[in-house]
C-alpha cells in the first residue's frame, strides 16, 4: 500500500475514533484529509444510472482502475440515480451480483465516495437507513452531478 494511502486511512481512523467528524462545527475527516495531505490533482464523478450487471461491473472496473493509477492523487465520486441506486441499498429491489456489492464496499473503503439520489430514494419509499453505511444521500442526483462539475470534477457517463 502506498504511503499516502496508509496516511489517509490512519487520519480517517483517528478522526473517526476521536469523534471529530461528529462534533457540531468540527471539520469532517475529508476536510482534515485535504488540509493535511493537500487537494488531489484529479477529481472525477461517475454517473451510475443502470441496474444491468454488465454495466455495473464495467463502471466499477473503471473506477477501480482510476484509483489504482492515481492513488491518493484522485478523488472519485459515484453518484447513483434511478435504477443505479440499487448498488447502495442494503436490500436492493433489483438484482445486484455479490461481486458488485463487494467491489462497491471495497472501493468505499479505499476512499471512493458514493452518493445516493434522494429523489430516487423517495420514489422507492426508502430512507437513509435503507442505504449502506458509507452512502451519502444527496437531495437530487442530477444536481449533485452538476455541482461536482462546477467544483472541477470531470464527468463520466456511459
Amino acid at each position: 500500500m502506498k504511503t499516502n494511502t496508509m496516511r489517509r486511512r490512519l487520519i480517517k481512523c483517528f478522526a473517526g475514533l476521536a469523534g471529530i467528524a461528529a462534533l457540531p462545527g468540527s471539520p469532517s475527516a475529508e476536510l482534515i484529509d485535504r488540509e493535511l495531505l493537500g487537494e488531489p490533482e484529479h477529481k472525477v464523478v461517475y454517473q451510475f444510472n443502470k441496474a444491468d450487471p454488465h454495466y455495473m461491473e464495467s463502471v466499477l472496473f473503471s473506477v477501480g482502475e482510476m484509483l489504482r493509477k492515481h492513488g491518493d492523487n484522485i478523488h472519485l465520486v459515484v453518484t447513483a440515480i434511478g435504477p443505479g441506486i440499487h448498488i447502495l441499498a442494503k436490500n436492493p429491489l433489483r438484482p445486484v451480483p455479490e461481486e458488485v456489492r463487494q467491489r462497491v464496499s471495497s472501493l468505499a473503503a479505499y476512499g471512493v465516495s458514493f452518493h445516493a439520489c434522494g429523489n430516487t430514494m423517495k420514489a422507492l419509499d426508502w430512507s437513509e437507513s435503507d442505504m449502506l453505511e458509507f452512502a451519502e444521500v444527496v437531495d437530487i442526483g442530477a444536481d449533485d452531478l452538476m455541482l461536482l462539475q462546477e467544483q472541477g470534477y470531470s464527468y463520466i457517463s456511459w
